[in-house]
């Protein structure tokens, strides 16, 4: 039987995450006859929930576990490894098979029979509609499921950290000068000609949060170079000739040009650019993500003035655009970026924070004002 639940925000979001899937069957565009099993209930949610809670607070051999479950029937997965026995879903059973799942892409698959809820082994591969919960560290849980268009990250649905739930609200991209990249990260499809080009962005910025020791990446036209207008001069580390791998990935698999292991090459390129954004400075690529400086200091552009307030807003539920005095969002990183942009109103700033915040900063036109809009609650 599953159990009373006792942590509170897993009562709090399981209705929501629940309709939350309901609506994504009801949008698809293919939808087989028998994809509504897959549908999770907000009863069987608030109990996988409360389980993997409770476990994220265990210790293993000194580890916190880091797991990913997959609420889905083992006939559903892709080359599922089965159990030969299957186990109950509670916190000590998920903290001693965390390691057999730590690596990315691997799901700890879990399914219900009656009232009773039962870990049933692993698999890699899972229907766009299944829910996914990830224990991201102690206290911290992610909802998601797989994204339709593109690779890598899932889109994110619900963060819950202790007793604070924050559920990701779609309609912000109603909102003038919403970024792409905002888009994607909220699991919309992008036009296909756009949609590479975004991926490469959402891997930059989960890039640049990992390394965890903060960055600033600047994005510039690759058609001008009134960037350097924004400044200080001479710039510490120029690359000569511009660095064009991604670029050069990207062209040949749109031409359909064959490359072996396309995928992981193109993201050890982005790890390799991402890196630079660790040194202090800011770290300079175009729109075709040519590398062409790191360890950059901005300045305001001559015949320029300090940029008045920026307008910063989370696509969470509740939380309402606010404009603030640029000083106030951040550090000396977030202050430059919002300067940048104010300057240079064709390009983009992508802040990364030591502690895990992640801020996108362009300009809109329309309101003619620097929009800030902080998204890592979507990078987890």
């Amino acid at each position: 039987m599953i159990s009373e639940t006792s942590y509170l925000a897993a009562k709090m979001v399981s209705a929501t995450i629940e309709q939350y899937f309901v609506d994504q069957l009801a949008n698809m565009t293919l939808v087989s006859e028998d994809q509504s099993v897959l549908l999770p209930q907000a009863s069987i949610i608030e109990a996988a929930i409360d389980v993997a809670f409770w476990a994220s607070l265990r210790r293993e051999e000194g580890y916190s576990p880091k797991i990913s479950i997959a609420l889905i029937p083992p006939d559903r997965a892709d080359h599922p490894v089965l159990l030969g026995k299957r186990m109950r879903f509670t916190p000590l059973n998920l903290v001693k098979l965390s390691p057999a799942v730590i690596q990315p892409g691997i799901h700890l698959g879990i399914w219900h029979e009656d009232s009773n809820l039962y870990i049933w082994g692993t698999t890699h591969g899972i229907p766009e509609i299944s829910m996914v919960l990830e224990v991201a560290e102690p206290g911290l849980l992610v909802v998601k499921h797989r994204r339709s268009h593109g690779y890598g990250k899932f889109t994110n649905i619900a963060v819950l950290k202790g007793d604070q739930v924050k559920i990701i609200d779609e309609k912000q991209l109603q909102i003038a000068g919403c970024p792409d990249l905002l888009a994607s990260l909220l699991g919309f499809p992008l036009p296909s000609v756009v949609n590479e080009s975004v991926n490469i962005l959402v891997e930059l910025a989960i890039a640049m949060r990992k390394h965890a020791r903060g960055g600033l990446l600047l994005i510039v036209p690759e058609s001008n170079r009134q960037w350097q207008d924004s400044m200080v001069h001479p710039i510490s580390y120029p690359i000569d000739p511009t660095y064009s791998a991604l670029d050069l990935l990207a062209n040949a698999r749109e031409n359909g040009n064959i490359i072996n292991d396309w995928q992981s090459k193109m993201l050890k390129v982005i790890e390799i650019i991402a890196g630079f954004t660790a040194i202090d400075g800011a770290t300079v690529i175009t729109k075709k993500h040519e590398l062409l400086a790191f360890g950059a200091k901005v300045t305001r552009a001559p015949d320029s003035r300090s940029v008045p307030n920026v307008t910063i807003m989370e696509p969470v539920l509740g939380q309402a655009p606010e404009p603030l005095d640029p000083t106030k969002i951040g550090g000396t990183r977030h202050l430059a970026a919002a300067q940048f942009v104010y300057d240079q109103r064709d390009s983009m700033a992508l802040v990364a924070s030591q502690d895990g915040l992640f801020t996108i900063f362009v300009w809109s036109e329309s309101k003619q004002i620097v929009h800030a809009y902080r998204i890592d609650t979507l990078l987890l």
